[in-house]
């Protein structure tokens, strides 16, 4: 069986500023949503519990906790490009 996927240990000014975006809830909603599920993986939560949290597919909250733990938290920052 695989490893589950967790968020790596979160520094001390991580933690806070994700606290701080999901105590204020006045920034984007999908940056609310990323560092509601980082918080959750942090806390011990596995990914389907943190899947119903949020009402996200749980590929969605993987790929989330991945990209973190690659970039830190400039993976709360959608990349969106253009159209065509």
């Amino acid at each position: 069986m695989t490893q589950p996927v967790r968020v790596r240990r979160l520094t001390e000014p991580e933690g806070q500023k994700l606290q701080r975006i999901v105590r204020r809830g006045t920034t984007s909603t999908v940056r609310y949503r990323r560092a509601m599920i980082l918080l959750a993986s942090a806390g011990g939560n596995t990914v389907p519990v943190i899947a119903r949290l949020v009402q996200a597919d749980e590929d969605t909250v993987r790929d989330v906790i991945h990209r973190f733990n690659e970039i830190g938290l400039a993976c709360l920052d959608p990349q969106w490009a253009g159209g065509r």
